[in-house]
């Protein structure tokens, strides 16, 4: 059945195209499998709550009948402002808009949340653009510019909000500088999601071409409830498609963990377990209560425009397992900064287990793709990743050179593996962050640094030791195997074209400046030299030799670092191979430019490898070439446990000879 929905109508009528409801949650009410729901252009000031499943044969359609047309909002216009002075105006907002939940009182709280930001998740709009919070009245009239945003000349744009218990009300104080908001679009976020069930389980729902905005969610760790605007809320077999997700205070989209109500923050809240411990404690518990393949999980979400959201485009812990993310632009993530913490990124992920990312355009995040934790069978292939190491100076203020100021394409933290990471580009200054071990990182174009090898895997106590043991899983399943701790290394670089770039300068001072190094080394020198020292697997075997079980004499053979593979690797400009390196080239004699450009047509790389590439030399890499990540003894392999013949490039030429890097042949000005 097909039913309609259209916010111009005067009255609702019965849901049919002549008499369309006026809003989404009618449909969503009564939507059984099977069902269509068609929403025409307009406006929606609603949080739909999707109440019926549908099923893996018969889902339940939420279509724009226009795409981008159709917009759900969490906000709701604001008209009468007081001027109080100058540019300073004011406005009162009855508390019983917000109902149960006001985001002018609601604290954006929870594990990782670096606590000395205080942030409400409530947010002013001008123009479709989210002011920035202040904690007083005076910061509102005398705003200063910050430089902790990336763009840190609309910072002097400020709100602030109080309370009057005695009228019931919030009101809010803001300076729109050269505006009167009395003549623009001036909004508030009042809803806390804006598509997502409040019911768990809730499957094979599809939501396809709206534009969601504005929501006041609430920041999303991986041991708490995490919510987004947008989310299927601890379910299974939704697809998330051709959407336009933007401006949420933390999340635009969760994949992620349902509420435990003893786990939820414990953190935070008890004090006595550190983060990784009550972590693992949840991973567990989900495990007792259903975490599995059969119920949780094989989600899509592709042909997505996600942008502007404060914490992450796309979140999720143990609920995103076996999804696929595809064809999507995530971009300027936590540009502004109002949030910190250790849960920022384009897309933030725990327990990706046989996830999918591929061909997705990551830009202008402060960080691009954090897989942290069981990354075991995950595959990011043909994406491309630029601009998400910090770009300006001013970012990194005194407070701000930290490890999670800086940034980069790829962080992947304190997992077994095997994760997969082949033909993608990776432009950003830094491209990897690796403390982590098991990682296969085959036929990239890598412009960044790798850093944090060998380190970032403790917990950071002052004086004792305090690894972090974290799990890996049965092969292609949820159920946990085992726990270890990260020895590093088990890792795998063949067929890559390294190429360094400049280094900003203050990049550089950076790395040099640094001396306590626990959870980032501040590498910015491309290639694989940060494995200098780590064995080969010949002499790590030989560690083994004559060892005979117990009674052997006390040895470290179960300890040490695990041993790396390389080959068929090219470096340019100075970037620099590990000691150890085997089957590769220093090209010394060419100087390689990089330049990637946005043009009418997309986005354009200018280089001149193409003309000193050795071309069709290399070996062909496959599954049994790179073998198995030591820890849950797995293969990179495809989620349904067949072999992956790397005989495709980027853009799924197939290849005659095997050349390194991406593509089968580099040309410039080429559209990536």
């Amino acid at each position: 059945m097909k039913y309609y929905v259209s916010a111009a109508v005067a009255a609702s009528g019965d849901g049919t195209k002549e008499k369309p409801f006026k809003a989404i949650q009618e449909a969503a009410q009564i939507a059984k499998p099977g069902d269509e729901v068609i929403v025409a252009p307009g406006v929606y000031r609603e949080a739909v709550d999707p109440r019926n499943a549908g099923t893996q044969e018969a889902r339940i359609v939420y279509r724009s009948e226009e795409k981008g047309a159709a917009v759900i909002t969490g906000a709701e216009p604001v008209t009468q402002w007081e001027q109080v002075e100058g540019s300073v105006w004011k406005t009162v907002v009855p508390n019983s808009l917000f109902g149960d939940y006001n985001p002018f009182t609601t604290l954006v709280s929870g594990d990782w949340f670096i606590a000395s930001f205080i942030a409400h998740t409530g947010e002013l709009y001008l123009n479709d653009k989210a002011m920035y919070e202040v904690t007083s009245l005076e910061q509102v009239k005398r705003p200063v510019r910050a430089l902790s945003s990336w763009d840190p000349d609309f910072t002097v744009y400020t709100w602030y909000a109080k309370q009057d218990t005695a009228e019931d009300v919030t009101v809010i104080y803001a300076n729109f500088q050269e505006f009167d908001p009395r003549k623009e679009n001036v909004e508030i976020n009042v809803r806390r999601n804006c598509f997502y069930p409040q019911q768990e389980g809730i499957g094979y729902i599809t939501l396809s071409g709206f534009t969601v905005t504005k929501a006041a969610t609430q920041w999303a760790p991986p041991t708490a409830y995490q919510e987004g605007m947008i989310g299927p809320h601890w379910s299974k077999g939704w697809i998330i498609e051709d959407c336009d997700v933007s401006l949420s205070k933390c999340s635009g989209i969760s994949l992620g963990k349902y509420l435990q109500p003893e786990n939820d923050n414990k953190w935070l809240k008890w004090k006595f377990k550190d983060g990784t411990q009550t972590e693992r404690d949840c991973i567990c518990q989900a495990q007792r209560e259903g975490w599995t393949k059969e119920r949780i999980g094989s989600h899509i979400i592709r042909r997505c425009n996600i942008h502007d959201c404060g914490q992450t485009g796309i979140v999720g812990h143990l609920g995103g397992v076996f999804s696929v993310i595809e064809d999507n632009h995530i971009h300027h993530i936590n540009n502004r900064q109002n949030l910190a913490g250790a849960e920022i990124g384009g897309i933030k992920m725990h327990a990706a287990i046989d996830v999918i990312i591929r061909r997705n355009h990551f830009h202008h995040c402060t960080r691009g793709l954090w897989l942290d934790w069981q990354a075991q069978g995950t595959r990011v292939t043909r994406n491309l990743f630029h601009d998400n190491t910090v770009p300006f100076e001013h970012l990194l203020t005194e407070e701000a050179k930290s490890a999670e100021a800086i940034g980069e394409d790829i962080f992947i933290e304190v997992s077994h593996g095997p994760t997969l990471v082949d033909h993608n580009l990776l432009l950003s200054r830094r491209s990897f962050k690796m403390p982590t071990q098991g990682v296969a990182v085959v036929h990239n174009l890598i412009a960044g640094s790798i850093a944090a090898v060998g380190t970032g895997v403790n917990n950071g106590a002052k004086t004792l030791q305090s690894p972090r043991y974290t799990p890996y899983h049965v092969q292609h399943r949820t159920e946990v195997a085992g726990f270890m701790t990260i020895l590093h290394g088990d890792m795998r670089f063949y067929n890559n074209v390294f190429v360094q770039q400049e280094v900003p300068a203050f990049l550089k001072r950076v790395e040099e400046a640094v001396t306590v190094k626990v959870w980032d080394d501040f590498n910015t020198t491309a290639g694989t030299k940060p494995y200098d020292g780590y064995q080969t697997y010949e002499e790590w075997e030989k560690e083994f030799d004559g060892y005979c079980g117990m009674g052997s004499a006390p040895s470290d053979r179960y300890y040490i670092p695990l041993p790396v593979w390389t080959g068929g690797n090219r470096y340019y400009n100075g970037a620099q191979p590990c000691d150890k390196e085997k089957d590769f080239i220093v090209d010394t004699e060419h100087t390689i430019h990089l330049e990637l450009k946005e043009e009418s047509d997309g986005w354009k790389l200018c280089t001149n490898l193409g003309e000193v590439l050795p071309v069709g030399e290399e070996k062909l890499i496959t599954t049994q070439t790179l073998g198995m990540a030591f820890e849950p003894e797995q293969r990179y392999e495809n989620p349904d446990g067949t072999e992956i013949i790397f005989d495709e490039d980027y853009f799924g030429i197939k290849r005659e000879g095997v050349t390194a890097g991406p593509f089968v042949k580099v040309t410039d000005g080429m559209c990536v």
